[in-house]
């Protein structure tokens, strides 16, 4: 019998109402195809504590938490030391999704750059990697990034990536990694699937950001950890391997940024 593939799915959000339904059936679907890790992430600071729980009750379940650019006006802002005080949770492994968005909401551009910042800093103090949400604001992210990698260097995800090319080589540049997630799947996001062509293969992670971007055959419907398969069936493609040869190359780059969940399972 051939064993099913071992794939990572590096930024998922379980703790969102799509799955308050039926969470154990998603965990075991994933299980089933392959997915023996997730982080779920947390995007809002007073949330913590529930998806903390959800990464305390399911093995291979790992959690980050920060504050969404989107949300960034809303809730009260992060503190250096509350994320650093959150990131002694042995399961804890990522600073974010924290990031930029101007597409919807570019009124709050500035407080969306305090709080960045914040958890560029956390980062660069824990040590753990930050995961970053940049949509329409490729120019102030990559200045930001850069400003402060060069003060202390640090580690990074651009998550579910879908800027510019010239924001890849400017994330690549400083060693981050680019995520791929079911956009690359989509039809007409060829400028996507040329991105992650020309990315070195050791800089790229797979992810669903379920609930959302479903690749295809699921695309319109609620996406989860197990259809991560789908978005590396065509990480597979781009780079001419097979699909087992990808799943092992995207799942040691999360080994190599994701430390910390490294450590905890050797550590279990």
């Amino acid at each position: 019998m051939t064993q099913t593939p071992e794939i990572v799915d590096s930024h998922c959000h379980l703790d969102f109402p799509d799955f308050a339904e039926d969470l154990p059936g998603v965990i075991a679907r994933a299980r089933d195809a392959g997915v023996t890790r997730m982080v779920a992430i947390c995007t809002k600071l007073r949330q913590e504590p529930q998806v903390r729980a959800i990464a305390e009750a399911h093995d291979g379940v790992f959690y980050a938490a920060g504050t969404h650019p989107m949300s960034a006006a809303s809730e009260p802002l992060a503190t250096i030391d509350q994320l650093k005080a959150l990131a002694r949770h042995p399961k804890f492994v990522g600073i974010g999704e924290t990031g930029l968005d101007y597409h919807y909401t570019a009124d709050s551009a500035e407080v969306q750059q305090i709080s960045l910042r914040t958890h560029i800093a956390a980062a660069q103090e824990t040590g753990l990697p930050l995961i970053i949400h940049a949509r329409a604001a490729d120019d102030d992210m990559a200045r930001i990034l850069a400003e402060h990698y060069r003060n202390a260097p640090y580690t990074c995800v651009m998550h579910c990536f879908s800027s510019s090319p010239a924001l890849a080589r400017a994330a690549l540049d400083l060693g981050f990694y680019l995520s791929m997630s079911g956009i690359a799947a989509f039809p007409k996001s060829q400028e996507i699937r040329d991105i992650f062509t020309a990315a070195p293969l050791d800089r790229v992670l797979v992810e669903t950001d379920a609930p959302y971007l479903a690749p295809p055959p699921h695309r319109g419907k609620r996406n989860e950890p197990a259809y991560v398969a789908h978005t590396a069936q065509v990480g597979a493609t781009l780079y001419g391997l097979d699909y087992a040869e990808f799943a092992a190359a995207s799942s040691a780059n999360f080994d190599r940024l994701f430390t910390k969940a490294r450590r905890a399972e050797a550590a279990a």
